[in-house]
């Protein structure tokens, strides 16, 4: 059985990224979704496994120090979110591609891990302007939250040239058929 591929999508918020992935999803690419670890309690009826793989700060501390995660990050303090490394490897030697939705760096450790085996897409908003508008319209957020998502965004772009696809979301249905062509073209 041939094994699979690993798709890695990292973007600011406000870019468009989740909606690319559930379009992408939807394309018959035999694409699955990583699943991240978090040491946060379930949310309404989030379940284990299925949103998240919940577990305790410090069994969370335990798989770091065992090298067991491909990437993770402390959001807060206790708050960790990362990505298992037997999780992904499993659905890949299955046959089964998987896709990531990660931050910019967690998105570079992952290229780095799986080298050839991955391709690492960056959705660009056309302009920092654009995307102070999508996060103002989207309206899920207080102003203060707004100006440091787009602080961090700025931090963000700046990785951009690290990925090995850069897709610029100025157009949702351009920037969708891109990215099927970019990730059709990579599983082959």
């Amino acid at each position: 059985m041939k094994e699979g591929k690993a798709i890695i999508f990292s973007a600011p918020s406000g870019s468009g990224k989740s909606t690319i992935i559930n379009y992408l999803l939807r394309q018959n690419l035999n694409l699955h979704f990583s699943i991240s670890a978090t040491s946060r309690a379930p949310r309404g009826t989030e379940k284990d496994g299925v949103e998240y793989f919940f577990m305790s700060p410090e069994d969370f501390r335990r798989k770091i120090d065992n090298g067991e995660f491909l990437e993770y990050e402390e959001v807060y303090k206790d708050k960790f979110y990362g990505t298992l490394k037997a999780q992904v490897e499993s659905m890949l030697a299955k046959g089964d591609n998987v896709i990531f939705d990660v931050d910019v760096v967690g998105g570079c450790n992952i290229k780095h891990y799986f080298g050839s085996r991955a391709l690492s897409v960056f959705i660009q908003p056309p302009s920092v302007d654009e995307l102070r508008r999508r996060l103002v319209q989207r309206a899920t957020d207080a102003p203060e939250v707004i100006e440091s998502r787009l602080a961090k965004a700025r931090f963000e772009l700046g990785y951009a040239d690290r990925f090995d696809v850069v897709i610029i979301n100025d157009d949702l249905e351009k920037a969708e058929a891109e990215a099927l062509e970019k990730i059709k073209s990579f599983l082959g």
